[in-house]
């Protein structure tokens, strides 16, 4: 039977999330999350553009709760919504703004022709997958911003997130190297020149 990468993260994510909900009270912004953040881990970039998703998300609800009479499932429900739609503006936002750098220039041009045709041709891959990670995660982090705090929710996001890492470096070493290659942005020059 072969496992699946993201399965595996999320059933250790589980675990680890119930662990340190019943031995610190606190709980990792949702029991999926860190399962999906440790798979991440080894791209900052994207687990930032998340976490700016779900604190503006928080922060936009709690705005909005000033005005209109927000709780219970109608909270959790436009947390999500909420989250689901900035991903999606963050996820648009940089790959514009990596479209724009490629119409521009980058400062350091490559000296072949067929080195900037692949660069920029990397770039915009990276900016087409690049962004917030899954598009729940960003309403289910601002959700548990909002129930127990900012601070002691991201640092045990983030604490959950790097034992699942851990586990999956110890359990599954080449199924995670594997993903991080293919999560990689590809800027490699073709050609097989160097200048």
């Amino acid at each position: 039977m072969e496992l699946n990468l993201l399965s595996v993260s999320i059933g250790i994510g589980l675990v680890v999330s119930l662990l340190f909900s019943e031995l610190f009270g606190l709980a990792a912004g949702g029991l999926v999350v860190p399962g999906y953040i440790a798979l991440y881990l080894s791209r900052p970039f994207d687990v930032a553009a998340t976490l700016a998703a779900a604190l503006l998300t928080f922060f936009l609800v709690r705005i909005l709760s000033t005005f209109v009479i927000i709780y219970g499932r109608r909270r959790t429900a436009l947390m999500i919504l909420v989250g689901y739609a900035l991903g999606v503006l963050v996820n648009a936002a940089l790959a514009a703004a990596f479209e724009a750098s490629l119409v521009t220039g980058a400062p350091e041009a490559p000296a072949h022709a067929a080195t900037a045709l692949a660069a920029g041709a990397g770039a915009t891959r990276y900016a087409l997958e690049a962004g917030v990670i899954g598009y729940i995660v960003p309403g289910l982090i601002a959700i548990w911003l909002d129930r127990q705090g900012v601070v002691p929710t991201l640092a045990v996001l983030l604490t959950t997130a790097v034992v699942v890492r851990l586990v999956l470096v110890l359990a599954m070493p080449e199924d995670l190297r594997w993903f991080d290659a293919s999560t990689e942005p590809v800027i490699a020059h073709e050609g097989g020149g160097t200048s």
